[in-house]
């Protein structure tokens, strides 16, 4: 989403974070870097991970962000339960944005890294559309 945004023009209009929502991906006070087959398949896109490291998401980010997107049902149950519910409806999964009620392919069952991407690039594409119509 941040690439899509810089290439737009748009990344200093848009503040993107993304959040672990389970404690799998952090040790103590630190994240674990990006796993490295999702890395790999970023970097066939052109896109670069740079040192980024697993944040987990806490109770403030439901005030400090206008949406909340999960990539499938699990996140979003886990995106509750840390935040205290969804009382302002700033919570949906990210394939919702392109019509489709599907969850995000998840590539640590399936090592199917080219197909979450394509979930995901799909998701954002739509979700993109809805931030200019509401920018």
């Amino acid at each position: 989403m941040k690439d899509m945004l810089l290439r737009r023009g748009l990344a200093d209009r848009v503040r993107v974070a993304s959040c672990a929502t389970s404690r799998e991906e952090i040790r103590g006070d630190v994240g674990n870097p990006v796993y490295q087959p999702a890395r790999a398949e970023l970097a066939r896109h052109g896109i670069l991970c740079g040192d980024k490291r697993a944040v987990q998401l806490t109770a403030k980010d439901y005030a400090a962000y206008d949406l909340l997107i999960g990539m499938d049902r699990a996140n979003i149950r886990n995106m509750q339960r840390i935040t205290g519910g969804d009382p302002d409806g700033k919570m949906c999964r990210l394939l919702e944005y392109a019509g489709e009620s599907a969850d995000v392919a998840d590539p640590w069952y399936s090592d199917r890294f080219d197909i979450a991407y394509r979930d995901i690039y799909r998701g954002c594409e739509a979700l993109l559309l809805w931030i200019l119509k509401h920018l």
